[in-house]
């Protein structure tokens, strides 16, 4: 797994280059992008309709953006499996929710 941190431009476009080169994605590659559980999940897709920037960026297209309440300048947690060619961004709010779910149970007694 290849972990980072960045943040959405004015045009949603993320910026972070070694995630993309840990996936292997170089300017042109073909995506399948799909909001699902609060998270945007990104798959390598032959016959994907997105696309790597020429720059190497990700562009996450509005409704994704949209379904997770992204706004320009939000930051966005990467978790990227490169093996399967896998990229699941995670917007604040599914940060929010899995923070305040460990402290719940820390707070309950569970072991961290």
């Amino acid at each position: 797994m290849v972990y980072g941190l960045a943040a959405l431009d004015n045009s949603g476009r993320i910026a972070d280059r070694a995630i993309i080169r840990a996936l292997g994605w170089g300017p042109g590659t073909r995506l399948h992008i799909r909001e699902g559980s609060g998270v945007i999940v990104v798959r390598l897709d032959r016959q994907g309709v997105f696309t790597v920037t020429g720059q190497g960026h990700l562009h996450l297209p509005a409704p994704a953006r949209h379904w997770c309440g992204l706004t320009a300048g939000d930051r966005v947690f990467l978790s990227a499996n490169p093996v399967d060619g896998l990229l699941v961004v995670y917007p604040p709010a599914a940060l929010d929710a899995m923070v305040v779910a460990v402290h719940a149970d820390l707070l309950r007694g569970g072991e961290a």
